[in-house]
C-alpha cells in the first residue's frame, strides 16, 4: 500500500499536543494504564464531582471469558454521581458560565444562528427535566428522542441524564418502521420529536413519521404514552420558494408542544445520584440477524472516557471552536458532540444542514464564520467534496484550524491526502480515529502532535486500550500481520451489555475468541507498528485462496485521478471461489469508459496482484448509502448477482439509485 511510505509531520507550532506531546510521553502513560488502569483512571476520575467516592477495591472487576462464567464489566462500582451535573454545574462553579457551550448553525445560512452558554444551557435542561417529571418520567424509564440537529436536542439528552431517565436516540433519517422497533424494544414511555426540518431543500415532516410509528409500535403491543414535540419549522427559512406548509397531525391529551410545556417550569432541578454502573443510554446498532442491537452505556466509565477522549485526541485548549458533523442520534453524536465537549467545557458548533447547500463550499464557510479550530467529519464526506476539486476551498481562509478529524470508517490514502493539504493546508493533525457503538469512544488513534502520521492508518492505540491480532485459531499474531482485531481487557467506555439480551451480547462480542472482545473489523499491524484498520471481516474476500479486505481494493481504486469512490464486494465465481465486482462513481463531469475499466484493472493488479484484479467494474452513478453515509454492502451483492429481491432499503438516503445500478450492470454480470 502506497501510504506505507513515508510519515507526516504537521507544523509543531501549530499542532503540538498540550497533554502528550511525544512518543516517549505516550508509550510511558500508555504502559501505565494497561499494566494499572485503576491507579491510571482513577486519577482521571479526581477531576470530577463524585457523591459517594469509588471504592478502591471496587474501581474495576470484569470477566472477558465465557468459559469462566457471565461477561461482566464494572467500573467504579458503588460510586455515585449525576453526569449531567458534572457536564453543567461543576463547569458554571469553575466559572464558565458565560462561556458558549454551543452555537447553532441551520440549514440555511439565513438562519437565525444562535449562542447557548453554559448558564443558560442548564437553566433550559432543568425546566425540560421538570417537564419530564410533571409527565411521569422516572429514573430508569426510557425516554425516545428522534429529532434534528437542534439546541433542544441535547437539551433533551441531559434533562433525561439529569433524573436519571435512560435516552434511546432513533436518527431522524430512520423510518418509521424503524422508529416503531426500536421504541417497542427499549419500552419507551414518552417520545421528544419535532414537527419537521428542512434537510437542503428537503422538508422531512417528522411528527408525521412519529404518528406512524406509535401507531405501529401500539400494533406491535406497545404504547407509547406521550409525546413532546419542538415547533421548528416556523422558525427556520423555508427552502422552496413553492413550498406548502403542511398541517402537523395531533392527538389531544398524547402530543404536546415543547414551549408551551417549557412555559411555567422551574429553571432548577436537583439532579438524581446515579450509581456509576446506572445505565446512561442506550443507542441501537445494526445486527447481522436484521434486529438491531440495543447498546447499554453506564454513567460512570463513559464520562471518564468520552471526557479524556476528547481532550487528548483533539487536543481541546480554552478557547478553542470544536465542530463534529456527526448527527447525535448516532455514537459520534453522543461521545463528541454532547457528553466529551462538554465535560471539558468546550465551545462547539451543532450543524443541521448538509455540505452541499446551498452550495457545495458550505463546511468551509462554517468553518470561517465560526474560526473553528477543531473539525471532525467523514470520509464519505471528504471524498463527496474532492469530486468539486480545490476551487471551492482555496475561497476559503481556514487558518484557524489546527486538527482536523476522521470518523466512520476507514479514510483512504487518496482522501487522507487531500483533506491534509488543502483543508489543513500541510500544517494541522489528521486524528483517524478507530471506535464502535460499542466502544463508547475512541480506541484507536493518532494524537495530535504527538504520533507521526500514516495516510489511512488508524496508528496506536488510546489508554486503557489492549489491541490484539488473532488468526482464525485465535493464535495472537506477533509482529507484522494481518487477523481479527480483539482486546483483552475493558476500558472504562465500553458497553456493558445489549439492552434486555445479555446472552446475545456474549454471544456477538465473546464467543468467537473467548477471553477476548472481538470486534468483528480485521486489522493489520505494519513494521513500525501502526495499525490498519481493513474493515469488517466479513467484508473479506477470498479469491483463489487468496484473502483480501473489500477496503485495500476500494482505497487503490480510489488512487485513479478521475474516480470519486468506489465500493467492492464479492460475487461467487466457478473457479476462483469468489471474484471481484466493483462500482465505480467517476469525478464529476468525468466519463466512465472503457479506458477507464482497463486503467483500473491494470492499478489492482499492479499495487496487489493478479490474483485481485476485477471480474467487473460497474458504473456507478451513486452508491446506496444511509443518511449517516454508510455504504449499504448488501445491497451492492445483490446488484453484483442480479437479485432484485433487496430487502428493506427504507433507510438509504436515495431509494432510486438502487434501481440505477440494476440498470448499469454492464453484459458481462448478467
Amino acid at each position: 500500500m502506497p501510504a506505507d511510505k513515508g510519515l507526516y509531520y504537521p507544523n509543531p507550532a501549530i499542532s503540538k499536543n498540550a497533554y502528550i506531546s511525544s512518543m516517549e510521553e505516550y508509550k510511558k502513560f500508555y504502559d501505565e494504564s494497561i499494566e494499572n488502569p485503576e491507579e491510571f483512571w482513577s486519577r482521571v476520575a479526581k477531576q470530577f464531582h463524585w457523591e459517594t467516592p469509588a471504592e478502591p477495591k471496587k474501581f474495576l472487576q470484569y470477566n472477558f471469558d465465557i468459559s469462566k462464567g457471565p461477561i461482566s464489566i464494572k467500573w467504579m462500582e458503588g460510586a455515585s454521581t449525576n453526569i449531567c451535573y458534572n457536564l453543567l454545574d461543576r463547569n458554571i462553579r469553575n466559572g464558565l458560565g458565560d462561556n458558549i457551550a454551543y452555537y447553532w448553525e441551520g440549514n440555511h445560512p439565513d438562519d437565525y444562528s444562535r449562542g447557548l452558554t453554559y448558564r443558560k444551557l442548564l437553566e433550559e435542561v432543568c425546566r425540560f427535566a421538570n417537564v419530564l417529571k410533571d409527565h411521569g418520567i422516572q429514573k430508569g424509564d426510557r425516554v425516545s428522542i428522534y429529532m434534528p440537529m437542534i439546541l433542544e436536542l441535547p437539551i433533551a439528552m441531559l434533562a433525561c441524564a439529569r433524573i436519571g431517565a435512560v435516552h434511546s436516540i432513533v436518527f431522524a433519517g430512520f423510518s418509521s418502521d424503524s422508529l416503531a422497533e426500536r421504541m417497542v424494544d427499549c419500552q419507551a414511555k414518552l417520545l421528544i420529536t419535532a414537527d419537521g426540518a428542512w434537510r437542503g431543500e428537503k422538508p422531512l415532516y417528522l411528527k408525521a413519521l412519529c404518528d406512524i410509528a406509535m401507531t405501529k409500535a401500539e400494533e406491535m403491543g406497545h404504547v407509547v404514552e406521550k409525546c413532546i414535540v419542538v415547533s421548528h419549522l416556523k422558525r427556520v427559512t423555508p427552502c422552496q420558494e413553492n413550498h406548502v406548509e403542511q398541517d402537523i397531525p395531533w392527538t389531544e391529551d398524547r402530543d404536546f408542544w415543547w414551549h408551551e410545556e417549557m412555559e411555567d417550569k422551574e429553571p432548577a432541578c436537583y439532579p438524581e445520584w446515579m450509581d456509576a454502573e446506572d445505565p446512561l443510554f442506550m443507542l441501537y446498532t445494526s445486527g447481522s440477524t436484521g434486529k438491531p442491537k440495543g447498546v447499554l452505556h453506564t454513567t460512570g466509565g463513559y464520562l471518564l472516557y468520552a471526557a479524556t477522549t476528547f481532550k487528548i485526541v483533539f487536543d481541546y485548549k480554552p478557547g478553542d471552536i470544536y465542530w463534529c458533523t456527526a448527527d447525535v442520534g448516532w455514537i459520534t453524536g453522543h461521545t463528541y458532540v454532547v457528553y466529551g465537549p462538554l465535560a471539558n467545557g468546550a465551545s462547539s458548533v451543532i450543524f443541521e444542514g448538509t455540505p452541499f447547500y446551498p452550495d457545495n463550499d458550505r463546511y468551509w464557510a462554517v468553518i470561517d464564520k465560526y474560526k473553528v479550530t477543531q473539525f471532525y467529519t467523514a470520509p464519505t464526506a471528504i471524498r463527496a467534496l474532492m469530486k468539486f476539486g480545490d476551487g471551492l476551498v482555496a475561497k476559503h481562509k481556514l487558518d484557524h484550524l489546527r486538527v482536523l478529524g476522521s470518523v466512520g470508517e476507514p479514510i483512504n490514502p487518496e482522501a487522507w491526502l487531500w483533506y491534509y493539504r488543502n483543508i489543513g493546508k500541510e500544517r494541522c493533525s489528521i486524528v483517524d480515529t478507530f471506535w464502535q457503538t460499542e466502544t463508547g469512544g475512541h480506541v484507536i488513534t493518532p494524537l495530535p502532535g504527538c504520533t507521526p502520521m500514516k495516510p489511512g492508518s488508524a496508528s496506536f492505540p488510546f489508554f486503557g486500550v489492549k489491541p490484539i491480532l488473532l488468526d482464525e485459531a485465535g493464535i495472537e499474531i506477533q509482529g507484522e500481520g494481518e487477523g481479527y482485531l480483539v482486546f483483552s481487557q475493558p476500558w472504562p467506555g465500553m458497553m456493558r451489555s445489549l439492552f434486555n439480551n445479555h446472552e446475545r451480547y456474549e454471544e456477538t462480542y465473546f464467543s468467537k475468541f473467548p477471553g477476548y472482545y472481538c470486534t468483528g473489523d480485521g486489522a493489520r499491524r505494519d513494521a513500525d507498528g501502526y495499525l490498519w484498520i481493513t474493515g469488517r471481516v466479513d467484508d473479506m474476500l477470498n479469491v483463489s485462496g487468496h484473502l483480501m479486505s473489500t477496503a485495500e481494493v476500494e482505497s487503490v481504486l480510489t488512487e485513479h485521478p478521475r474516480v470519486a469512490e468506489s465500493a467492492v464486494v464479492a460475487r461467487p465465481h466457478p473457479v476462483k471461489g469468489q471474484c471481484l465486482y466493483c462500482f465505480i462513481t467517476p469525478n464529476e463531469n468525468e466519463k466512465f469508459d472503457a479506458k477507464m475499466i482497463a486503467e483500473l484493472k491494470k492499478l489492482v493488479r499492479e499495487r496487489i496482484g493478479p490474483f485481485a484484479m476485477p471480474d467487473v467494474v460497474q458504473h456507478a452513478p451513486g452508491l446506496p448509502k444511509t443518511r449517516s453515509g454508510k455504504i449499504m454492502r448488501r445491497v451492492l451483492r445483490k446488484v453484483a448477482v442480479n437479485d432484485r429481491n433487496v430487502g428493506d432499503i427504507s433507510t438509504l438516503a436515495d431509494e432510486s439509485i438502487v434501481e440505477q445500478l440494476f440498470a448499469n450492470r454492464p453484459v458481462e454480470g448478467k
